[in-house]
């Protein structure tokens, strides 16, 4: 048992862990005050299901070892409630818990991304019950087709799931997919814009009406969220070696540049570089080189981060122009942002990039995987939120919401700037 490894994965686990309250900070600033609570409250919701379900049955399901297919999903039976995983089998390098509970923190941070889309009037319970269904029918079985490994005797790694192990029997190559930029970025914002088209838009949506009302807890939450992502890229090696220590040194170098190409278009726009628009700028490099991070030189990183900046950037304005209400840009920032780095993957990878002495074959498996996750995610995500809203309802009521939802949902407020009762 490598206990340096053993150590690093569950560091990186508790970095990752972070980002979801880091998310709750960045999403809560970006909302008006009278719905904060309900915006952290959705992310805070889907740290404690997905949790549980992640031990009941999401890791059989995400790892199925050998069985693991296509689709719709599989499960390993022995697996559910972590019965076969409590031991490490001879010769592991590190417990399989270890990686358990690296892995369950992804599927909380995936299932919290969605609810950006669907701020300000979204009823609580009817996020949870679709955060636990999506959860159950999409992310679990795409994680399996992207991270679906299985630990041999020798603690060495064994099977695949179809994205990467599957198309790499086809084409040559597989998928490249370091740390989630499919299985959590794509896949998360296709079913915000999902959500988003089945809640339609919130009352009074124009741009400029909406507008951050506490751009300190963006900067917060960005920050976390970038002091988490050294954990979520550099532990997807998971282990303490050269590419582990590649991924953080990216995991700073893309960031950093689409911070600043996010502020230059909105200086070439605007007239005005602002707070919002930095933290926007890191998150979205931070999206970019997610499924790039292990695979590319620093140089080429910078690269990926002043595109997605640039691109996510004027992405974001897209919900104006085609009339959907995406409230906190999940789909101009993750869906895009997840598109971006992981096609460009198909041109400057290392060794099988177009650019980079391979062929197209790389380029091809990029967008198979890109856009097979995408399809799967949207549809079965407008199906099970269009389901919810006939039935319970999803939407608050328009009086409700143009009131603000915090006291209606939660019965508490954000700020409490006297006592009521003095």
């Amino acid at each position: 048992m490598d206990q340096g490894n053993t150590a690093f994965i569950l560091i990186a686990a508790a970095l990752v862990l972070l980002m979801t309250p880091g998310l709750a900070f960045f999403y809560g600033g970006l909302v008006k005050a009278k719905s904060v609570i309900s915006m952290m409250m959705m992310s805070f919701g889907a740290l404690g299901l997905i949790g549980v379900l992640w031990v009941l049955y999401g890791y059989a399901i995400a790892f199925p070892g050998s069985s693991g297919t296509l689709g719709p999903w599989s499960i390993d039976g022995a697996a559910v409630g972590l019965t076969s995983v409590l031991e490490p089998a001879e010769g592991a390098t590190y417990p399989p818990l270890a990686f358990v509970a690296f892995q369950a923190t992804f599927a909380i941070i995936t299932v919290a991304l969605v609810s950006g889309a669907i701020a300000d009037r979204a009823k609580f319970g009817a996020w949870m019950i679709f955060a636990g269904v999506w959860a159950t029918v999409v992310y679990f079985p795409v994680a399996s087709w992207v991270f679906n490994f299985g630990l041999a005797d020798d603690g060495s790694f064994e099977y695949g799931g179809w994205i990467t192990h599957g198309l790499q029997d086809v084409f040559g190559v597989g998928a490249i997919d370091f740390a989630g930029g499919t299985a959590v970025h794509i896949n998360a914002g296709a079913a915000a814009l999902a959500l988003a088209l089945v809640l339609g838009k919130r009352v009074g949506f124009q741009k400029g009406v909406h507008v951050p009302h506490n751009p300190p807890f963006v900067l917060l939450g960005a920050g976390l969220l970038w002091f988490g992502w050294f954990g979520f890229n550099a532990g997807s090696e998971l282990a303490a070696d050269n590419t582990a220590a590649l991924a953080f040194v990216n995991t700073i170098a893309a960031p950093a540049a689409a911070l600043l190409a996010w502020l230059l278009v909105e200086k070439i726009k605007d007239g005005k570089p602002t707070s919002v628009g930095a933290a926007s700028g890191a998150v979205a490099g931070l999206v970019a080189i997610t499924p790039a991070c292990g695979s590319l030189d620093p140089v080429w990183a910078i690269v990926l981060g002043l595109i997605a900046g640039a691109v996510c950037a004027l992405a974001i304005e897209l919900k104006y122009k085609l009339g959907f209400d995406d409230s906190l840009d999940v789909v101009g920032i993750h869906l895009v942002g997840g598109l971006i780095g992981t096609l460009y993957l198909g041109f400057f990878a290392r060794d099988t990039g177009l650019f980079m002495g391979g062929d197209a074959s790389q380029l091809i498996v990029q967008a198979i995987a890109a856009f097979a996750v995408l399809g799967y995610s949207f549809v079965v995500a407008f199906v099970i939120g269009f389901a919810i809203e006939k039935t319970i309802g999803f939407r608050v009521k328009n009086e409700d919401e143009i009131a603000g939802i915090d006291t209606v949902v939660h019965g508490e407020a954000g700020y409490v700037l006297e006592d009521a009762k003095a």
